[in-house]
């Protein structure tokens, strides 16, 4: 016996018994017009089927259907099946089928929360997990490397596709407006350097030995590091999001789709202006540690600036300079390939954006500081 739960507009929704089974009738257009309607009756259906459950689905009788309609049926599925995605569905158009079916793909059960699980495994999978994303992020980083030295070799055979304004732009950027920041930061390191060593070297009477120090100490290491610290804070969390915000808008899918190559045209210029600002900021920034070493052994010290340069001059030679001025390009190279690489792999949300871009400035840090040691470990086999 039937008994219908709503009929007051085009789509319909009935009840009946057929061999014992619970069976309900949807008919009409099950369409976003009728949204009041629907919701309405699969309401009524609810109360209904927590009585007595759900055992099948009669579509056959239904004239049309769009997403919003599909949903509710779903959703109508789901209660009468306590959350299983077993009610059969029955005499639905073939012309409705593949809507009903992707809709019915998309939505998944709640599966029941494992709250409680064995500690060592759960470590091992994490480990797994961390060791999983270290390789991926490698491949990531070794594609973009790939990539660019496919870029280069192009403009090499052709120079008149580098895209020197862009270059340029970049480079004012990274370089010209980075230059306040730079110049302050490594004063005030250079500065507490050698207050600290005059502090401590005053206890032997050695306080001239500050100037060896500081000299070698920000040409070789600290004025370099410094700076690539900055630079990937700066802007290498800017190419991250400018890449990020593109990827976002499927701007850079634009590009693909006109024939042009992403790399070439947003990453090497902006890798170029890096490999050429940030061995022009280490020098500034080195230049500007020693004359805040020089302003505090003054003034704290007691030193005069003859004698911190007549010292200076005995303490550094053209060596220490010469090794923090080559690690200089690489650590720009590596910046800009993590920060490159990081851009690209945004997916379409903000969180995705923000994710990234934190991973950039991380990761790029972390790999400035391996390639600072690996660098110290190569001078010092070669005596340099």
């Amino acid at each position: 016996m039937d008994s219908a739960l709503v009929s007051s507009s085009s789509p319909t929704l009935t009840f009946s018994r057929r061999e014992g089974r619970v069976v309900f009738v949807a008919a009409g257009n099950w369409t976003a017009a009728y949204a009041d309607a629907l919701e309405d009756l699969v309401e009524g259906a609810s109360a209904r089927i927590a009585e007595e459950p759900l055992s099948a689905l009669d579509l056959n009788a239904v004239a049309e259907l769009d997403t919003f309609g599909a949903v509710f049926l779903e959703r109508l599925r789901h209660q009468g099946g306590r959350l299983e995605k077993n009610i059969p569905v029955n005499g639905l158009a073939e012309r409705l089928r593949p809507l009903f079916e992707e809709v019915d793909s998309s939505i998944v059960a709640p599966q029941a929360v494992n709250v409680r699980g064995n500690a060592l495994v759960d470590y091992l999978s994490n480990v797994g997990r961390a060791i999983t994303g270290i390789w991926s992020d490698l491949v990531a980083l070794a594609a973009m490397l790939g990539a660019i030295c496919a870029s280069v070799w192009r403009i090499v055979l052709h120079p008149l596709r580098f895209r020197l304004t862009s270059a340029v732009h970049h480079l004012d950027r990274v370089g010209w407006q980075a230059v306040p920041i730079i110049l302050l930061i490594t004063f005030l390191i250079g500065g507490i350097i050698a207050q600290q060593g005059i502090f401590h070297f005053r206890k032997f009477g050695a306080d001239v030995y500050v100037v060896d120090m500081v000299g070698i100490l920000v040409l070789r290491e600290i004025g370099v590091l410094i700076v690539a610290i900055m630079v990937a804070g700066r802007s290498g969390s800017s190419y991250t999001a400018e890449l990020g915000s593109m990827k976002m808008r499927e701007e850079i899918d634009a590009l693909e789709t006109m024939g042009l190559d992403p790399v070439e045209v947003l990453v090497l210029p902006r890798v170029v202006a890096l490999v050429i600002a940030l061995p022009i900021l280490t020098f500034l920034g080195s230049m500007s540690a020693l004359y805040g070493a020089q302003l505090v052994a003054w003034l704290y010290g007691g030193m005069s600036p003859e004698i911190f340069l007549t010292r200076l001059k005995e303490a550094i030679s053209i060596t220490h300079f010469k090794v923090g001025m080559i690690k200089a390009p690489f650590m720009a190279l590596v910046i800009g390939i993590v920060a490159c690489a990081q851009g690209l792999q945004v997916k379409g949300s903000a969180e995705s954006l923000g994710l990234q871009t934190t991973a950039s400035v991380v990761k790029a840090i972390f790999l400035v500081i391996v390639l600072d040691g690996l660098f110290a470990i190569f001078f010092a086999s070669i005596d340099m």
